[in-house]
C-alpha cells in the first residue's frame, strides 16, 4: 500500500457539499430503519447483537465510501 493510500484512509474527509451531507443522512436513516426492523423481528441474544453490530459496520463503511469518494480508491 502506498503512503498516499495510507494518508487518504486516515485523513479527515469533511462533507463539504450538501449533496454529501444528504448522502450520509440517507445511509444513516436506511441503516437505522433496518436496525429498528431487526430489533423488532429478532429474539434478544448474541445473534441479534451481532447482526446489529454488523449493520453499524455497514453504516460506517458506507459513510467512508461517500466521504472518500473522489480520492484514491483501494
Amino acid at each position: 500500500m502506498s503512503p498516499v493510500d495510507i494518508e487518504h484512509r486516515f485523513a479527515f474527509h469533511a462533507a463539504s457539499r450538501q449533496e454529501k451531507q444528504d448522502e450520509h443522512t440517507s445511509v444513516r436513516q436506511s441503516c437505522r430503519a433496518l436496525a429498528d426492523a431487526l430489533n423488532d423481528l429478532l429474539p434478544d441474544g448474541r445473534e441479534k447483537s451481532t447482526a446489529i453490530a454488523r449493520l453499524e459496520e455497514v453504516m460506517f463503511w458506507s459513510n467512508a465510501a461517500i466521504a472518500r469518494a473522489g480520492g484514491t480508491s483501494g
